[in-house]
């Protein structure tokens, strides 16, 4: 199977597609399976959504998928993405559970495992932020300055039902990277390139904690990512003796001694056929000379820490929260103090198992950097599947369809609102395992054998199209809408659709009005 992988989207289908086509055309391929983009898609339908992305006012564009999403353009690959931190985030809540933002474009919402033909895809969104990882998805429209910031921040809840998963995949996908995947590659050559990283991975912050918990479960053949704006490859192996594993300190970074100056994993590799040059909307046309002077790093934007995080080492059970001192305010005087004032509380990381059925023993680890001229953005592999199953991947055709094992997870977690605090804690993998046996079974019965395996291509246009009138600074709030996708796959697992409600009670939120700017820790940069 031949895909395309392309790092940040930011708003650029058109080049993107284009220089598929165009490397396809040079290769004397016939085009490509699949492509995935690993975050900051900007599916932004209309001027209004620019309201709940986190960019500053004066760098907001439109960008050009409105064009799919109005119907004027249809993309040429099945296109798979996850959520990153500069996303019409609005939008994307309405597809919680993953649906269609456009025809042929297929958002793996919050968290997702799905199948195309034989290949099983996990997805996991969002960026790392420690002090919003326990909490509800409780922000809604209209936001606030710290909710289009924290909406982006990947939750535990969505992290734990991955962590369920039982069975091999063959492709992880987060936006952030896995916390300490820099140290799998040459992290010399990364250094030299991006000199700030070198500080965070020594004090191991760089990265996702969450999403290395679900990599270190799923052991994918291939796990992309995006965000930090750079082509980085390494690779990751599982149950290997001592000798192969770098030497780590209690922060994760290797050891500061030796030749560790000049080390790197010559296991690394080289996967070729990456694309520098994006081309304009036109496949036939001239190499466009896309080149922005003023670019800027939006990632640096409020680039604050966590609340206090220490940092997570190689075999560390738990992200710790730093000291406080217990004396600094009285204990009645902090009880009388809004919630945001709360001593952080310690994120514990959960017990990663290895299930018999989870077989892969190496990790590919692949990012890629965003469409723009001279940057490694695309790059085009084949892949051969790892995974096993004798459910509805076995056949032939090269659809995209649900995956019995998560639609199991996700009947377990029916119960559970992710919209309202508090979140109910971990009751742990025994726990669930049997729920989601007997669901599978339900799954089975009534999914499998009702031939509804194949998620329908039932894409609805929700908020209203583009409009250039309005211009990109209109005052007005985006609108929540329900969107038909989720309501469809709510009904088909006979479940409570938390992202609906009422018009009066939509009216009544946006009548009062977005809430105050309560002077959280911000965005937590990079993910880090």
């Amino acid at each position: 199977m031949r895909i395309a992988i392309e790092g940040c989207g930011h708003g650029t289908l058109h080049a993107i597609y284009a220089s598929i086509t165009k490397t396809c055309q040079v290769q004397g391929w016939d085009g490509v399976d699949l492509l995935i983009i690993g975050g900051d898609f900007q599916a932004v339908r209309n001027s209004y959504d620019l309201n709940a992305m986190s960019v500053p006012a004066k760098y907001r564009e439109i960008g050009d998928f409105h064009e799919y999403y109005s119907g004027t353009r249809v993309a040429p690959y099945l296109t798979l993405f996850v959520g990153g931190n500069h996303e019409a985030s609005n939008h994307l809540w309405e597809l919680y559970y993953g649906g269609w933002v456009a025809p042929n474009i297929y958002y793996l919402g919050a968290a997702n495992v799905v199948n195309f033909g034989s290949l099983r895809v996990a997805g996991l969104s969002g960026i790392w932020a420690g002090y919003d990882y326990k909490k509800a998805h409780y922000e809604r429209l209209p936001y606030g300055p710290n909710d289009v910031k924290s909406i982006y921040h990947v939750r535990e809840l969505d992290t734990r039902k991955l962590l369920q998963i039982r069975t091999q995949v063959d492709v992880g996908i987060s936006h952030d990277w896995p916390r300490q995947i820099e140290w799998q590659g040459d992290f010399n050559q990364l250094f030299r390139f991006k000199p700030h990283f070198k500080t965070d991975a020594q004090n191991g912050r760089l990265g996702s904690p969450a999403a290395k918990y679900v990599m270190d479960r799923l052991r994918p053949k291939w796990w992309f990512a995006a965000h930090l704006h750079c082509k980085y490859s390494a690779i990751v192996q599982f149950n290997r003796d001592a000798d192969s594993t770098p030497a780590v300190n209690a922060i994760g970074a290797p050891y500061a001694s030796g030749d560790t100056k000049n080390a790197q994993n010559t296991k690394e590799i080289d996967l070729g056929n990456d694309v520098e040059q994006p081309l304009d909307g036109d496949a036939s046309g001239p190499l466009a000379k896309i080149q922005n002077n003023d670019e800027i790093d939006l990632d640096m934007e409020d680039d604050m820490p966590a609340v206090s995080e220490l940092p997570l080492s190689n075999h560390s059970s738990t992200i710790t929260q730093a000291s406080e001192n217990s004396n600094s305010v009285p204990s009645d005087l902090r009880d009388q103090l809004p919630a945001s004032f709360a001593r952080p509380v310690p994120v514990s990381a959960p017990s990663v198992s290895h299930p018999d059925a989870i077989t892969n023993e190496t990790t590919h680890f692949l990012a890629l950097d965003k469409c723009l001229s001279g940057r490694r953005f695309l790059q085009i592999l084949d892949v051969d599947p790892v995974s096993r199953s004798s459910d509805i991947r076995a056949n032939t055709q090269q659809s995209l369809t649900y995956d019995k094992e998560w639609l199991a997870i996700t009947r377990a977690f029916r119960n559970i609102n992710p919209l309202t605090s508090p979140v109910p804690y971990d009751d742990g993998e025994s726990h669930y395992r049997s729920l989601i046996e007997a669901e599978e079974a339900w799954v089975e019965e009534n999914i499998v054998q009702s031939g509804r395996m194949v998620i329908p291509k039932n894409f609805e246009i929700t908020a209203p199209v583009y409009d250039p009138e309005v211009g990109l600074h209109p005052k007005e709030h985006p609108r929540e809408y329900t969107n038909p996708q989720t309501v469809a796959f709510c009904a088909m697992l006979e479940m409570e659709n938390f992202f609906n409600a009422s018009e009066e009670e939509r009216d009544a939120r946006m009548a009062n009005g977005p809430p105050a700017d309560s002077g959280g820790a911000g965005d937590g940069g990079r993910g880090r």
